[in-house]
């Protein structure tokens, strides 16, 4: 498990605990990875499970900031928990298998960036994801 747990989570947020959302946060705390709907969908059972409540539950994780997007440059949108500590992703572009990183420089350069550029003075967040081929893929 990479998370509080579910019941705080929920309470910290102002969001009343339902079997939904206490069974899409299991998922999320299980896989500790880039998720999608679909995928909960899959682990949960689409025929226990409603597929609108799914997606509803993810829109509301992710205004309450539990979740966030991470772009994998994939048909659908994938999500992870917000209070991770910060990391990236190495995505292989063949078979899709997902590596996580924590070496980010991106605060150093970002440091030089806006010494160099006026009409920017701060940075609130950014996104790095690299893509290429694991080495299982590039034999």
């Amino acid at each position: 498990m990479c998370m509080k747990k579910d019941n705080e989570i929920l309470k910290l947020s102002g969001l009343k605990s339902t079997p939904t959302r206490l069974s899409v946060l299991e998922v999320f705390s299980q896989y500790c990875k880039p998720i999608n709907a679909e995928y909960i969908l899959d682990i949960l059972g689409k025929d226990k499970t409603d597929t609108v409540t799914v997606y509803r539950t993810l829109n509301m994780f992710e205004k309450k900031k539990i979740i966030h997007q991470v772009d994998l440059r994939k048909d659908s949108v994938y999500y992870e928990f917000s209070n991770h500590h910060h990391h990236h992703h190495i995505v292989c572009t063949k078979c899709g298998y997902i590596e996580r990183f924590d070496d980010c420089r991106i605060s150093e350069m970002s440091k030089e960036l806006l010494s160099k550029k006026s009409k920017f003075n701060i940075i609130q967040s950014h996104s790095f994801e690299l893509f290429g081929l694991c080495n299982k893929c590039n034999k």
